[in-house]
């Protein structure tokens, strides 16, 4: 594990969780890469499955703008990008709900009766689906403590949403927030964030992935980052 206050210019006193919320608190992105390759295949893109997982967490009408650019030379309006997007997301409904990953409710369970706060931060600009993650977390959660692509200008791996997310939380300074994150270009955004960044590896990529954009540890998933949170905390 990463040495963060050797990093840090404040010592590290953590008062609050800020979870990613696709890949992190919901086994989802298959549903996601699904749901990507076919509505940018419709609009003459490809896009694989790595591709969801590689540009995961970025707002989603920058992830459309981007490959547009590169593969079609075009240069999509905001309009244009948010259709293929919505696209995207309506194909992603049509599909299972995904479940909630073992570990997370009796994580979010641990870190409240450790007295820190829970947040999250996610790329998403679906209504639907913040609106489930309220329902299914209203025991640890209010909007107040939620970040969206609604929240932000410049999306992951810029350190916008988390910075955002420290605020929306109760106004947390770096130093006290803790990230947790599956997707390399979320836990870049958490480390230029300067929060203790963990990697959970619940995709195909390789941990170095992960590991490269600076992640301070990682774990192969959340069930076993809960069982070993007061270890992990005990250490830091």
């Amino acid at each position: 594990m990463k040495d963060y206050n050797a990093t840090s210019a404040q010592p590290f006193a953590p008062r609050v969780v800020l979870f990613d919320m696709d890949g992190v608190l919901y086994d989802s992105m298959p549903n996601h890469a699904k749901a990507w390759q076919r509505a940018m295949k419709e609009y003459g893109m490809h896009f694989t499955a790595e591709d969801s997982y590689a540009t995961e967490g970025a707002r989603g009408v920058e992830t459309v703008t981007r490959y547009a650019k590169m593969q079609l030379d075009k240069d999509l309006t905001e309009e244009e990008a948010e259709h293929i997007y919505q696209t995207k997301a309506a194909y992603f409904h049509t599909m299972e709900t995904p479940k909630i990953f073992d570990g997370v409710v009796d994580l979010m369970r641990k870190i409240r009766e450790s007295g820190l706060r829970i947040g999250v931060v996610t790329g998403s600009g679906q209504r639907a689906l913040i609106q489930r993650l309220l329902n299914d977390f209203d025991e640890f959660l209010t909007i107040e403590q939620v970040t969206t692509a609604f929240d932000v200008k410049r999306g992951k791996p810029n350190p916008e949403p988390y910075l955002t997310g420290l605020r929306k939380a109760g106004n947390f300074a770096p130093w006290e927030g803790i990230v947790v994150e599956n997707a390399p270009l979320g836990v870049r955004a958490g480390v230029a964030a300067k929060c203790f960044t963990i990697a959970v590896n619940s995709g195909p990529l390789p941990d170095t992935a992960l590991l490269d954009e600076g992640a301070h540890t990682l774990f192969p998933s959340i069930r076993v980052l809960a069982d070993n949170w007061e270890q992990l905390m005990a250490q830091l």
